[in-house]
């Protein structure tokens, strides 16, 4: 084979390789919503609550769980107990956001904060999602800024738990939003440059991704809703 041939094949391989990763982790996305549907509709119906009257000892526990599942997903992520390691990691996160879709609920528009946020979510992922995929630009640069300013958000989530500054948090949601839009960018263009080349690991990103964009949404819209829980 040419040296002018084999140029030419591998460039073709790579993409190949990054389709078949986009592709499976797009179908795996798509089922990890199912689990996260079922954990919140459960959290809602038993009126779950995880140390509702301790927020600072809710929060460790959230992080602890949630990284103990993180951690389980990456050990696994080449067998298939990644697959249900993750599939038991977003019901978790489904029952862990029953609380907030409680108190949105609530409210007597809390149906429609609740369609809107999932509906502005949805076209924040189709919209980012083609710009990370069309567009010819390597965002992998942007990985140390975007995990600073996760660092940021954990730090100002944590201190607002002794303060509940309602200006603070109301801020924290918009940067939230922002923040893992551009990690959508991020995290997407990741598999189609080739940097990423394990749905599993794909899929948990992403999802993380969309699942902190639509908490941002629902928080914003609660708070510009006019009404109080």
């Amino acid at each position: 084979m040419s040296d002018v041939t084999t140029d030419r094949l591998v460039p073709a391989v790579a993409v190949a390789r990054s389709n078949r990763v986009l592709r499976n982790t797009y179908a795996l996305l798509a089922l990890s919503l199912l689990p996260t549907v079922v954990g919140a509709w459960l959290g809602v119906a038993m009126h779950f609550s995880l140390f509702a009257e301790s927020p600072l000892l809710a929060f460790m526990l959230f992080l602890g769980g949630a990284f103990a599942f993180m951690w389980g997903i990456e050990k696994n992520k080449h067998s298939g107990l990644g697959v249900v390691l993750l599939l038991a990691f977003t019901f978790f996160m489904g029952l862990m956001l029953s609380r907030l879709l409680q108190i949105a609920l609530g409210l007597a528009q809390g149906g429609q904060i609740i369609a809107l946020a999932f509906g502005g979510t949805s076209l924040i992922f189709f919209a980012l999602a083609g710009i990370a995929t069309h567009a010819r630009r390597d965002f992998s640069n942007l990985g140390k800024f975007l995990f600073a300013g996760v660092l940021v958000l954990l730090l100002a989530g944590f201190a607002n738990l002794f303060f509940q500054i309602p200006a603070v948090a109301l801020a924290i949601a918009a940067v939230a939003v922002l923040l893992f839009s551009a990690y959508l960018i991020y995290d997407i263009n990741r598999i189609v440059q080739g940097g990423e080349d394990n749905y599993i690991t794909a899929t948990l990103s992403i999802y993380l991704d969309l699942y902190n964009v639509f908490v941002g949404l629902v928080q914003l819209l609660m708070a510009f809703s006019g009404e109080k829980d």
